[in-house]
């Protein structure tokens, strides 16, 4: 009996086919999908944006002028630097967002229209556009520096112009500036002057020095002319950053001096003493004593807001440790490190004092260090320190031994310190859990509800009492139930 035919099955329509994963990215603006699209229909998106978007429609309108040439570009952002010039009205908050857009469209028509055509023309613009920075930002409601951001981009760009011109375009507009910097001290122009100087040539910085002492002879001589005692203090400035490069100590100190009187900066005089082979001097500069208390801010203190206070003490010790080692007073180099560790806790110091002990020593060493952080005066630094280094146990049993100290609202330093101690002493771990927990409940803090709600499931998972400690909490704490629904009751 012949088989009948296994009939088969017929391919689905287009229409119902799932579709392909790569569709969504069809959709995306790009080189390659813009592309596809026919003119005229670009050209009606262009033409709809530009009756929406007033910013968009002067870099269409600079884009079109840049097919004329360089001086069809330039005349429209002369148009506009010359609004801005002479206007007066103040921009409130609610007109802010479509000035600052206007200021940036102006920045990038001198930027990707202008630039590309003629350099020194952009250049000439973006130094004009930045000399008004002082009357439009006073006439801006800026609370939260938006538009002022627009001059901090244009700043930038000049400087990377100016860089990139030939030694003698660049020497004559070095000199330009100057001119402009001793009437606005403070201004954009006073920092762009100040950033161009390492981009010089070095043929270019004895002629320039030069004229900044003529500029500086020009300022009155009366200090109580607040403006002309800026102007003559950036210009001192500028003088001392080209002494740098030219690596004339001398005039560098002589500058420094000049500009701080007794507050000079003692570490930046040593560090240059120390680089031209001058120890002996320089040894003698940072031990003198410091008046100027200023903080080195580290981008994470920028951040955050936090200042590293003990900065500028540990770069003194760290430069004079480096000052001993070249003199060969190897024995008060390392007396120095331990006495900053002691005093500090400072692991990268305790780390290079153990790099430099004879062989079989730094055993013995590191012995004293931690029982010197044991004993360390502030607990949650002590703690910190030996969570990194890493000495787990000791970590723990200083969480135990100071069980009372440990207070929840530290918590970016009893979080991690909790999370690394879970394998190797969960007791303490659960301590410090405990603690975070009980702080945030407390003090009822909303938003931290879901760190608690972690915390405690963290609990659950090393503490063999997290059950009768669940129960308290709900004891004390059974009405906030935001916390509550995120723990499940359980």
């Amino acid at each position: 009996m012949a088989r009948k035919p296994v009939a088969k099955a017929e391919p689905a329509p287009k229409s119902a086919r799932a579709p392909a994963r790569k569709g969504a990215r069809r959709t995306t603006p790009s080189v390659e999908t813009l592309s596809a699209l026919p003119p005229d229909r670009l050209i009606g998106l262009v033409l709809g944006e530009t009756e929406r978007n007033p910013a968009f429609k002067k870099i269409v309108s600079a884009a079109l002028a840049a097919l004329q040439g360089p001086d069809a570009v330039a005349a429209i952002v002369d148009r506009r630097l010359g609004a801005l010039e002479g206007a007066r009205g103040f921009i409130d908050w609610q007109k802010r967002r479509a000035f600052t857009a206007d200021l940036n469209a102006t920045v990038s028509v001198i930027l990707n229209e202008l630039r590309p055509l003629d350099p020194g023309a952009a250049l000439d613009r973006l130094v004009r556009f930045l000399n008004g920075a002082a009357g439009v930002l006073g006439r801006v409601d800026d609370s939260l520096g938006i538009t002022e951001g627009v001059y901090e981009r244009a700043g930038e760009a000049a400087i990377e112009i100016a860089g990139s011109l030939p030694e003698a375009e660049a020497t004559r507009f070095a000199a330009r500036l100057l001119a402009l910097v001793s009437g606005d001290p403070d201004g954009p122009l006073g920092m762009l002057f100040l950033d161009l100087i390492p981009r010089l040539p070095e043929s270019a910085l004895p002629a320039l020095d030069a004229d900044l002492g003529e500029a500086l002879s020009d300022l009155p001589a009366e200090t109580g002319d607040w403006r002309s005692a800026r102007a003559r203090g950036r210009l001192l400035r500028a003088r001392q950053d080209i002494a740098d490069r030219r690596g004339d100590v001398d005039a560098f100190i002589a500058l420094e001096e000049a500009v701080a009187g007794a507050a000079a900066d003692n570490l930046a005089v040593a560090e240059r003493l120390l680089a031209a082979g001058r120890t002996d001097e320089a040894l003698e500069r940072i031990r003198r004593p410091q008046q100027r208390n200023a903080n080195v801010l580290s981008g994470e203190a920028l951040i955050t807001g936090r200042i590293d206070t003990e900065a500028p003490a540990r770069a003194r010790t760290v430069l004079t440790i480096r000052i001993l080692d070249a003199l060969g007073r190897a024995e008060e180099a390392q007396a120095l490190r331990w006495e900053r560790f002691c005093d500090t806790l400072d692991a990268e110091m305790l780390r290079d004092y153990l790099a430099k002990l004879p062989d079989f020593e730094d055993d013995e060493a590191l012995r004293h260090a931690f029982d010197r952080a044991m004993a360390f005066p502030q607990p949650y630094r002590a703690l910190t320190f030996l969570i990194n280094w890493p000495d787990l146990d000791r970590a723990g049993r200083l969480v135990l031994d100071r069980a009372k100290t440990w207070e929840g609202e530290r918590y970016e330093v009893l979080a991690p310190a909790a999370e690394r101690l879970e394998q190797a002493r969960p007791e303490a771990a659960a301590l410090l859990y405990r603690r975070l927990i009980d702080d945030i409940l407390q003090r009822g803090r909303t938003q931290a509800y879901a760190h608690a709600a972690r915390y405690l499931m963290q609990l659950d998972a090393i503490d063999p009492a997290s059950a009768s400690y669940r129960d308290i909490l709900r004891r004390d704490h059974g009405r906030k139930h935001g916390f509550w629904s995120l723990v499940g009751g359980r």
